[in-house]
């Protein structure tokens, strides 16, 4: 995610932690990286001025003229001028949904066509069934693109929403009227709208947009854009804002965003909050926005906060524990709990995902490696380890050259496959060893072990 925005971003914040004393040359030259690397983000070049002229205003205050580390004091102005231009200014509940309605509460989904808004609609609504334990019901009222209405079906069925199926030949503000009607009846919490997508700013189509809204009157409109239109993706959310009263911004697709500049542009051209962003394709590939951890990220300094979440939401805590009680009392780690530490990385993204909220100087040893390729080595090592007998992952050292043969026959997998494997396993089976022994230094240093073909 804003990949090189980071490596850029981590390179300057590197320079400045480096430097004993600021001066006017010094300075003038970091200032210069910074807006290269912002216009080189596709950033709106006024928002690129603003950033400069607050940092550089800040920068000559005493809170960094008179620090003892004047290099350090700058990266954290940086830092919240950075989180301040994507909304931390306007306060925590700015970027978080308002449920502040009689149920159920509506939420429109607006936004051009190909912005991943069908999608978009189907991770919201698990978001809110597992975080906030609502009970939502998704209507789409898309008339217009063939096929609409059955994918939202699809995609809510896969979130684990309810679903309500409408003719297609009614109009959309009695389709959207009828699920409302349906949804205060049934009891739900929250009632997803999914409209119809434009090509571009259509009168027609935006007259439709503003019935819907008044029939309805969403707690929140929420305007779908996909991040790699960059530029664009501001220009035409502003042109929404003038339509709809927009409550928010929803970013998508900014796991294949390069340049991010969309990210640090929406809400400062339009000065409507980034509510959520799309960071996989997966139905659970959607995290609510915080301006203040995605500064972070892309100054290098990761998200352990979003680590921790994500190991909360999918690592089984009482595996978890019967593994730490079975290596507190001696037991050994054997290749059934090696292939147990496989899954959950799976399960929380794979390794472009874990290394993505890293700092930059863990995540650097995987610089130029192709993380497709690690992750199909993931799930390779659970093939191989799926071919062995019981006996065989809780006693690997009897796997010799006849059993590797075997092994690497049932997996479909060279033997050099299965030696690799029994490499790395024994890498972890150490690694696990000092964690036990609290050397958490040696450990890190042997984090590169963790992550296959890297």
């Amino acid at each position: 995610m804003l990949d090189n925005l980071t490596q850029r971003f981590a390179h300057v914040v590197k320079t400045m932690r480096g430097e004993a004393r600021l001066t006017e040359a010094n300075m003038a030259d970091m200032l210069r990286d910074i807006r290269v690397a912002l216009l080189e983000a596709d950033v709106a070049l006024p928002v690129v001025r603003d950033f400069i002229r607050q940092v550089r205003e800040k920068a000559a205050g005493e809170a960094v003229i008179g620090s003892l580390t004047p290099g350090q004091a700058l990266v954290g102005v940086v830092q919240r001028e950075l989180a301040a231009v994507m909304g931390a200014d306007l306060g925590k509940t700015a970027s978080q949904l308002s449920f502040a309605t009689q149920p159920p509460a509506v939420i429109l989904m607006a936004g051009l066509q190909g912005a991943g808004k069908t999608t978009t609609t189907g991770k919201l609504g698990k978001y809110l069934k597992t975080a906030h334990k609502k009970k939502v019901l998704a209507v789409s009222v898309d008339v217009y693109r063939p096929a609409a209405i059955q994918q939202l079906e699809t995609v809510a069925g896969q979130a684990g929403i309810d679903f309500f199926p409408v003719a297609s030949s009614g109009s959309p503000v009695e389709m959207a009227q009828t699920a409302l009607d349906y949804a205060r009846r049934h009891y739900h919490d929250v009632l997803l709208v999914d409209t119809a997508g434009r090509l571009g700013i259509d009168e027609e189509m935006m007259e439709e947009l503003r019935a819907l809204h008044h029939a309805v009157s969403p707690i929140e409109t929420l305007f779908v854009v996909d991040a790699m239109l960059g530029q664009d993706a501001v220009n035409t959310a502003r042109s929404f804002g003038e339509v709809l009263p927009l409550t928010g911004v929803v970013l998508t697709k900014l796991d294949g965003d390069a340049r991010g500049g969309a990210a640090l542009s929406v809400r400062a051209v339009t000065g409507k909050p980034i509510k959520f962003v799309g960071v996989s394709e997966k139905l659970d590939g959607l995290e609510a926005f915080d301006p203040e951890r995605m500064a972070g990220r892309i100054l290098g300094m990761g998200d352990i906060f979003a680590l921790v979440e994500e190991a909360q939401k999918h690592v089984d805590l009482s595996a978890a524990q019967v593994l730490e009680k079975k290596l507190n009392k001696g037991g050994r780690f054997d290749l059934n709990d090696f292939k147990a530490q496989l899954n959950q990385m799976q399960n929380m993204g794979g390794l472009s995902s874990l290394l993505g909220k890293l700092p930059a100087q863990f995540a650097r040893t995987a610089q130029g490696a192709d993380m497709d390729v690690a992750n199909r080595r993931v799930r390779r090592m659970e093939g191989i380890i799926n071919a062995m007998t019981p006996q065989e992952r809780v006693r690997p050292e009897v796997i010799k050259s006849t059993r590797k043969r075997r092994i690497a026959s049932g997996a479909g997998v060279p033997v050099q496959e299965v030696n690799r494997l029994l490499s790395q396993f024994e890498q972890m089976q150490s690694m696990m060893k000092k964690m036990r022994r609290g050397g958490m230094e040696k450990l890190l240093r042997g984090m590169k072990g963790m992550l296959p073909g890297l």
